[in-house]
């Protein structure tokens, strides 16, 4: 599963400005690239809104090598309650520790080393003082309600290899030195909300049929069935978008996997 990695993190965003700086000024993001769309995504890329919209990727480094963010603008969309089903993104950088504490910018203390801010919008970020080697970006936490169940759907099903485990989490991933997707248990059904992100994975494109279909002869819910996106500058890309696996209130998308 080598060929298989994590691309990046979908996060509806309302107030644009605000949003940039926070991933500029304070994690010491580049913007890699901006556009514009008239209508609503036919994958719901954007959400569930027809309206005009915009997507930013932003990132410590290209997409071909470094997990980074997707941010949806819905215009006159003022605000997405936010739920649980995200629950941080794990930074490694000196830089934006300083930055953080040079701007001023609300933190939380975690421990020597450690600290917390949260991005417009109430998305926590945890930032650890070290710089590292490669992708900053550690790793995505997800809220789940059956730690067990959701092992047997990203394990043994999706083929991720566990790396930690505790009682209460799970540290999975396609590659050792990539970043890795944390599961955390919460003990009641996940709450997407109006804020409900993605998370979105690579893979050759040949295996998105055999996912689909392994999904889909598990029981599980196929959300966005496969699927052809045009981006802009880009060559086209195809999808297939999964449900969350167990256990949320309405059955909101939790990972993409893509070409």
């Amino acid at each position: 599963m080598s060929l298989r990695r994590a691309l990046h993190f979908v996060f509806k965003i309302a107030n644009r400005n605000e949003t940039m700086k926070f991933y500029r000024e304070i994690l010491g993001m580049k913007v890699l690239r901006h556009e514009e769309f008239e209508e609503g995504c036919k994958a719901s890329c954007n959400g569930p809104y027809d309206g005009k919209w915009s997507k930013t990727m932003a990132g410590f480094g290209p997409e071909d090598d470094h997990f980074v963010v997707e941010l949806t603008y819905n215009y006159g969309i003022k605000t997405y309650q936010l739920g649980d089903d995200f629950q941080g993104i794990t930074v490694h950088s000196k830089t934006a520790v300083s930055n953080a504490k040079q701007h001023s910018y609300p933190v939380t203390e975690e421990g020597e080393g450690c600290l917390t801010v949260k991005a417009p919008g109430g998305y926590k970020f945890t930032l650890v003082d070290q710089d590292v080697i490669g992708d900053p970006v550690k790793k995505v936490s997800l809220g789940v309600s059956d730690l067990a169940k959701s092992l047997l759907y990203w394990q043994n099903l999706l083929g991720m290899t566990l790396y930690e485990k505790t009682e209460t989490t799970a540290l999975l991933g396609y590659d050792s030195d990539k970043c890795k997707l944390e599961l955390i248990h919460l003990g009641h059904p996940v709450d997407h909300a109006a804020a409900f992100g993605r998370i979105a994975f690579s893979c050759p494109s040949k295996q998105l049929p055999e996912i689909e279909s392994l999904v889909k002869n598990e029981g599980h819910t196929i959300l966005t069935p496969l699927v052809s996106l045009d981006t802009p500058g880009k060559a086209t890309v195809e999808v297939v978008i999964l449900a969350d696996p167990v256990g949320c209130r309405g059955r909101r998308a939790l990972s993409i996997y893509c070409l």
